[in-house]
Order: structure tokens, then C-alpha cells, then sequence
């Protein structure tokens, strides 16, 4: 009867073993799967912080976009005294219309210097936004004084032309547009040397444009001059021919502008105003 025993007792023990195994197996496993779900919960909280990162990372550049400066306007010259520009806003300035053919974007402001045909042609100027303003020598000068016009997009200051037999100083403007980048640009129109250039150094003018042609205007000796009294960064020679047809432009005579910081621009050529 002691073997049949001893049998019995060994099982017992290897039942009590292999439950303990079990048991022990289990806790392990519950262990594991707590220690994976701890894993899985951490991973979702650095997840979510991470797109809460990459949330604030985009968002960073919308800040900054909106909070940079306005930017250049773009000018095409067209020949004689004809400009065109186009601000950073979309805003369309045509001055002293008459030479080049490009006159398909819809103005928001015409401005003229003066009544003579080479410089007042606004009939060109066919496309008109509904706000379209002009302004012209008559509005510029009232009561004897020159006026400026604050639009928001550019500020226009008339200031003195003339000085000569055919420019009254009481009928000719020109005028310094800066932009709302601060950037600015000076046409002097058809004039000679003005009392009020010997101040204009002040205003810091980054763009000026000088007649040139030398006839009942300044030429390109007192044009010169008058470029060292205004001191802009850029100097522009422009309105160099009296001719009615053919190109509005004469190389020869602008390349005779002898003037520090000398830029040449030809018809047809466009320049970012920066």
C-alpha cells in the first residue's frame, strides 16, 4: 500500500506545481499587458503632443505673413513721361498718359502733370475701376498752394514745375508718390529748375525721374543739377524727344545724364520699386 501512496502524493505535488506555474504564467501576462497598455497610453500622449507641436508649427508662419510689411510696387515705363505702376495691393496709377500701349489694367488713380498732349491723353486710360480718381495740375494747386492726397495704397504730393516759357509754375506740377512700403518715386514733368528742389533732399525720394530733352525744358547739363539738389537714391532720365511719332525714347541722350547713382530705364522696361 506505500507505493500506491507515494504515487498519490506525487501527483498531488506535480498538480500543486503546475497550478502555481499557471498562476504565476497569468500574473505575468497581466503584468505584460498592463505594461503594454501603459506603453500604448504613453505613446497617445506623445502622439497628441506631437500634433500639437505640428499644429503650432504651422500656425507660426500664418503669424508671421501677417504681420510682414507691405510689398514693392512694380513700375513699367512706356516712353516720354508716361508711366504706369501697379502697387502690392493691386492698385493701378497711370501718370501723364500718351506714349506705349499698355493701358488694359483698370485704373484706380490718373494723374497729370500738365495740359499739354504729350502728358494729359487720359481718354487712353479706357478701363476704370468705378472709384477711379484724377488728379490733375488743377486739383494739385489751389488757392496757390500744393496739395497732397492721402489714398492708402500711396500718398501723392504735388509739387512745384515750371520755371520756364512754356511751363507755368502756377499751371505745372510734379509729384513724389511713396507707397506703403515707404518706398517712394519722384516725376518731375516737364520743368526747369525749381526753388523747391533745393529742399526736397529731405524727403529721402528713392525713384526720380528728369525731363531731359532740353527744349523749352531743362537738359541733361541742368538736369543733372537738379538731380544732386533732389538726392534720390536712383536717378532716371525720361522725357528726351519732342517727337510725335515713332519711338518715345532716345538712348544717345540718356546715356549723357551724368549723374551719380544714374539708372536707365527704357520704354517698355518695367522696375520693382524697392
Amino acid at each position: 500500500m506505500r507505493k500506491p501512496r507515494m504515487v498519490f502524493i506525487s501527483v498531488w505535488m506535480l498538480a500543486l506545481v503546475l497550478f502555481a506555474g499557471c498562476s504565476d504564467t497569468k500574473r505575468l501576462a497581466q503584468k505584460e499587458n498592463a505594461s503594454s497598455s501603459v506603453q500604448e497610453s504613453d505613446l497617445a500622449v506623445q502622439e497628441r503632443e506631437e500634433d500639437m507641436e505640428e499644429n503650432i508649427f504651422v500656425e507660426k508662419p500664418e503669424t508671421e505673413t501677417a504681420s510682414l510689411e507691405p510689398g514693392p510696387a512694380v513700375l513699367l515705363y512706356q516712353g516720354q513721361a508716361s508711366i504706369r505702376v501697379v502697387t502690392d495691393e493691386g492698385k493701378v496709377i497711370y501718370i501723364d498718359p500718351y506714349a506705349g500701349d499698355s493701358y488694359d489694367l483698370s485704373a484706380d488713380l490718373i494723374l497729370v502733370t500738365h495740359s499739354h498732349f504729350d502728358h494729359s491723353q487720359i481718354d487712353k486710360v479706357k478701363n476704370r475701376n468705378e472709384d477711379c480718381k484724377i488728379i490733375t495740375y488743377r486739383e494739385a494747386i489751389r488757392n496757390g498752394e500744393h496739395h497732397v492726397f492721402d489714398l492708402g495704397y500711396v500718398t501723392v504730393e504735388a509739387v512745384e514745375a515750371g520755371y520756364n516759357s512754356l511751363h507755368d509754375v502756377s499751371d505745372c506740377v510734379g509729384y513724389v508718390l511713396t507707397f506703403s512700403n515707404g518706398k517712394s518715386i519722384y516725376v518731375a514733368g516737364d520743368t526747369s529748375k525749381t526753388d523747391q528742389m533745393a529742399h526736397m533732399n529731405e524727403m529721402e525720394i528713392d525713384y526720380a525721374f528728369f525731363c531731359c530733352d532740353g527744349v523749352y525744358n531743362m537738359g541733361v547739363e541742368e538736369a543733372a543739377e537738379c538731380a544732386e539738389l533732389v538726392g534720390a537714391k536712383h536717378n532716371i532720365p525720361y522725357h528726351m524727344t519732342t517727337t510725335t511719332t515713332g519711338r518715345q525714347f532716345d538712348w544717345e541722350l540718356a546715356e549723357q545724364f551724368d549723374v551719380d547713382n544714374c539708372l536707365i530705364v527704357e520704354d517698355g522696361e518695367q522696375i520693382i520699386i524697392e
